[in-house]
């Protein structure tokens, strides 16, 4: 065993995201043929690169600020003979000039659009700004299930608070107010969350049974025991929906 703890290897998504789900996703945006994707918050920018693949013609820019993420983008880019037609950089989207784009891709970082908070609605007027007229935004954004309970908040992430989400219906009301029309709409199911979250822990959680010993196992021990109270505690309360979403053309 290696003495290095790995790092998310058995992610494709870093996300509650299917194979199919991811597929039904790409033929739609492929077949509205955008020259341009922009993908906010891309990571390792998976679902970027397929769509690029299913789409010759197009062109592609992510944005992140985590170097590891982008540079695990750039390996797999190269290694799907795509790197001529994508550019990664590392930097913040706030205020991002690198639009408009015909496709844009938001998955679980519009909090990277705005320092507002709660970000959603701000995020989505920026992605309206950020979309051709007849192009599509897919937007995949977490929303409450259910109200959370009290008890349930205080076992989340730091400070997690109702208003840090809104439910399904008023998420696609902000969609709408920010000008768009919803085109498709679905969510993440039970299996693809506890895929996400057993693949988001399961390498360390490896590691770590061989490595007890080890200088830095106490840091992850603690981190991992931390985020797996943290998913018990929004388990069947927090989702994530993606919003395949329709730009109206301004009149005029």
């Amino acid at each position: 065993m290696t003495d290095t703890p790995p790092r998310l290897s058995r992610l494709v998504f870093h996300g509650p995201l299917s194979e199919p789900r991811a597929d039904g996703m790409v033929r739609r945006l492929a077949a509205t043929r955008p020259r341009s994707v922009l993908d906010i918050g891309c990571g390792w920018a998976e679902m970027l690169l397929r769509l690029l693949a299913a789409v010759p013609e197009a062109k592609g820019t992510g944005i992140d600020i985590d170097g590891e993420d982008l540079a695990r983008a750039r390996r797999n880019a190269g290694a799907r003979g795509l790197d001529d037609r994508v550019e990664f950089v590392e930097e913040s989207a706030l205020g991002t000039p690198r639009g408009p784009a015909d496709v844009v891709l938001c998955l679980g970082a519009s909090q990277a659009l705005t320092t507002a908070e709660p970000s959603t609605a701000e995020a989505l007027r920026e992605l309206r700004r950020l979309v051709n007229d007849g192009g599509r935004v897919l937007l995949g954004e977490g929303f409450w299930e259910r109200p959370p309970t009290e008890s349930e908040l205080s076992g989340m992430w730091p400070g997690a608070a109702a208003s840090d989400h809104h439910d399904l219906a008023t998420l696609l009301d902000l969609a709408v107010e920010a000008g768009f029309r919803p085109e498709w709409t679905e969510t993440a199911d039970r299996r693809e969350w506890e895929e996400f979250e057993s693949g988001y822990q399961a390498d360390l959680e490896v590691w770590l049974a061989g490595h007890p010993e080890h200088p830095l196992a106490a840091g992850i021990r603690e981190r991992l025991d931390r985020h797996r109270a943290q998913w018990m505690s929004y388990r069947g309360v927090l989702g994530i929906a993606y919003l395949t979403l329709v730009p109206v053309t301004a009149a005029g």
